[in-house]
């Protein structure tokens, strides 16, 4: 079964680790030997690197996911808000913790000691409500994001 974290708040990379960390996974290419193939929305960590005759992923397995932002909060950082360890990552010892101190290490940093995201407190007055001339509803702080509407 594979395990799954939504990050809150955001992991933010600062941009000194961010500059070293995306450098050692291009190094680290699992098309050249290595173990991770970097997109600009997703780091895939592999158990091993990928057919080097064909450059296709051959038998190598998916370990885990690591879903992330670049340029956010500023320029030149990188937010991690979404982290998957698959079910072959985690028969193999792996955790969400471990699959971003892997990918962080090469910045100096780990999953507990990178910087947050700073959370604000929901707006008082929905500007939408108040352009419709709609009466306000008090916030209740509760995320309200698709996945926690009652079906």
């Amino acid at each position: 079964m594979e395990q799954s974290a939504i990050i809150r708040p955001a992991a933010v990379l600062p941009e000194q680790a961010a500059v070293r960390i995306l450098a050692a996974l291009r190094q680290d290419d699992v098309s050249r030997g290595g173990m991770w193939n970097a997109t600009s929305a997703l780091w895939q960590r592999y158990d091993k690197p990928w057919d080097p005759l064909t450059g296709l992923r051959g038998d190598a397995q998916l370990i885990g996911t690591i879903c992330v932002s670049y340029d956010t909060p500023t320029r030149f950082t990188i937010t991690v808000y979404r982290v998957t360890v698959t079910a072959a990552g985690v028969a193999a010892g792996w955790s969400v913790t471990r699959l971003c101190d892997d990918a962080f290490g090469y910045g100096g940093l780990t999953l507990e000691s990178c910087p947050r995201a700073e959370l604000r407190d929901p707006a008082r007055v929905d500007p939408f409500r108040v352009r419709a001339g709609m009466p306000q509803q008090p916030a209740t702080g509760y995320d309200v994001s698709p996945s926690h509407h009652p079906a």
